[in-house]
């Protein structure tokens, strides 16, 4: 792959939390479960060669990256999903849906 390609930045919109799904499921207390303590809402994180999608960030939760890296992939490389009103950009989230994160990606030109 080339590294000709524009970088994109990930940010963090969102993390959320399903206490009705946590008490209903999970066997523990709610407060041993909150928010994922793994990012900080507005936290950011920017790839800038192709070539660093190819392992975790530093600093990022390595389940999230392989959920949601074939979004950044597509971004990076020049994609757009289909519905999104801005040319370039992706929303897309972790899958522990007791407690998500939603992330931002944006293609850097």
């Amino acid at each position: 792959m080339s590294n000709d390609v524009p970088g994109c930045k990930i940010s963090v919109i969102k993390r959320t939390i399903h206490q009705d799904l946590i008490d209903e499921y999970l066997d523990v207390t709610s407060e041993d479960y909150g928010r994922c303590e793994c990012f900080k809402d507005g936290q950011e994180f920017v790839i800038e060669k192709l070539d660093e999608l190819s392992r975790v960030p530093e600093g990022f939760c390595a389940w999230a990256w392989a959920d949601i890296r074939k979004d950044i992939l597509c971004v990076a490389t020049g994609g757009d999903l289909p519905g999104f009103k801005k040319k370039g950009t992706a929303l897309a989230g972790c899958s522990d849906w007791f407690r998500p994160v939603i992330f931002k990606i944006e293609r850097l030109e």
